[in-house]
């Protein structure tokens, strides 16, 4: 179980990170509809940071109050999938044929991880 949530730290915090740093790159590289400006992915990282920071709590002190722990990341992981599924499925989610495979492999991996962690409770 660490294992899988060492994973969720790594995955979540380079997504955030590249977010913060350089939302219109990430963006233009994934191939997905670009923003106006670069608040709203910013703003997204930043939460994925803060998820990322709870997750880290959670693993290195099992006690900590407050901090995400397994059964907390199923919920974020289906609902994060659910949201980016339901675009996808309308074809909305991206202009591209790249964008719309980017987000659908997205959408694996999160229910992967949710199921993962399901098994692993």
């Amino acid at each position: 179980m660490q294992q899988i949530l060492r994973a969720e730290i790594c995955l979540k915090a380079a997504v955030g990170l590249a977010l913060v740093v350089a939302p219109s790159t990430l963006i233009r590289m994934a191939g997905i509809s670009r923003p106006e400006g670069g608040f709203w992915p910013r703003l997204l990282g930043a939460v994925s940071l803060g998820i990322t920071a709870g997750i880290w709590l959670g693993v290195e002190f099992p006690a900590a109050r407050g901090a995400i722990g397994a059964a907390g990341l199923v919920s974020i992981d289906l609902l994060a999938a659910c949201a980016l599924l339901a675009p996808l499925t309308l074809s909305t989610a991206a202009p591209t044929r790249w964008g719309k495979l980017f987000v659908a492999a997205n959408v694996v991996l999160l229910l992967a991880l949710a199921f993962l962690e399901i098994a692993h409770v």
